[in-house]
């Protein structure tokens, strides 16, 4: 049996669906990761084979200033799922971020190039990472930029915002590369099925800056909107993020055979399923 734990977050959902045979979910009011009681009853009650974690503080800015909680959830809340996994011999897979790395490389970072994340949110993740080392049966997968059905987004956002104003202004010198939560679900699946272990990079190919992206969204969502440029500094949020962020996603095709699609085939794939869920 598979668990998500986190199957009611924007991930969870989509890995509920994607994931085959005996899948189950819990989430907040079932289990609570940052306590190793409740994992310890939850996990040795279920039994799981595979356990994988979507469960995460994801507020970057606002880790910046529960630094605590960010700590307890992303970081010590991993080695309590990694304590009770590798008791039941079961597989723990961690969901992790492009945040943990600096973004001063200039180019697509690997799996194995240096960690050194700006904010508390990078540096949680990457704590939950170390835990989940901790059992040797792990697989951490590193993502970024997320989207999906289930959740806040970027996309939600900017169609959101998109009936309020007539012009919006954009981060434009923040590259990464946006990703479906169902392209990553399938990605996990692979993972998962082909019996990798370890680090790997998960992320639909291509890239572009906060502002490409917004300028896609409008696009393919065919809703006129003047889009603007401007820099991270005149946007001033609280936490640092890494300037570019790309992951290099050469090792999940290599030893899967899968490559993610295109990253704005996905969006108009994301836009469809949108449409057909009633959604405007």
């Amino acid at each position: 049996m598979i668990l998500v734990v986190g199957a009611k977050g924007m991930l969870g959902q989509d890995l509920m669906r994607v994931l085959p045979g005996d899948v189950r979910g819990v989430d907040i009011g079932e289990i609570d990761i940052t306590s190793a009681e409740s994992v310890r009853r939850v996990l040795l009650t279920l039994k799981p084979r595979v356990v994988v974690n979507a469960a995460a503080y994801t507020d970057v800015d606002g880790c910046e200033t529960n630094v605590e909680l960010a700590m307890k959830v992303n970081g010590e809340g991993v080695g309590h799922l990694a304590a009770v996994t590798k008791e039941l011999g079961a597989l723990l897979v961690q969901l992790s971020t492009d945040y943990v790395f600096d973004g001063g490389k200039g180019s697509a970072c690997g799996e194995d190039d240096p960690v050194n994340p700006l904010s508390v949110y990078g540096r949680s993740k990457l704590l939950g990472e170390e835990n989940a080392r901790t059992n040797p049966d792990h697989l951490i997968v590193r993502t970024q930029w997320l989207y999906g059905l289930g959740g806040k987004n970027f996309v939600e956002t900017m169609l959101r915002l998109a009936k309020e104003r007539t012009e919006l202004a954009v981060v434009d010198d923040q590259i990464g590369s946006p990703t479906w939560t169902v392209d990553l679900a399938l990605a996990i699946n692979e993972l998962i099925d082909n019996g990798r272990r370890g680090t790997y990079h998960a992320a639909n190919s291509g890239f572009c800056s906060w502002y490409g992206f917004a300028g896609a969204i409008f696009a393919e969502a065919g809703v006129p909107m003047k889009v603007r440029p401007q820099t991270t500094e005149e946007l001033g949020r609280p936490a640092p993020r890494p300037l570019y962020s790309v992951l290099d996603c050469g090792k999940l095709s290599r030893d899967t055979g899968l490559v993610l699609e295109q990253w704005r085939e996905a969006l108009k794939s994301y836009l469809a399923k949108r449409r057909e869920a009633g959604m405007n």
